[in-house]
């Protein structure tokens, strides 16, 4: 029986995060906090690149 390599790749990342919030959960906040940040900046990286396209494309 085969095992996907997709599942065993979220397994090991299910259990590297959990051991990273057990053992020190100070910095497991902060890689949440870094991680948020990064989402909000890409967001406004598009609505950036949204508004521009709207507005023509131009210089």
């Amino acid at each position: 029986m085969a095992v996907n390599s997709k599942k065993i790749a979220v397994y090991v990342l299910v259990v590297f995060v959990l051991y990273v919030i057990v053992t020190d959960p100070e910095k497991a906040g902060d890689y949440v906090t870094v991680g948020f940040e990064g989402i909000s900046d890409a967001a406004g990286a598009i609505g950036d690149f949204m508004t521009w396209i709207a507005d023509g494309g131009g210089n």
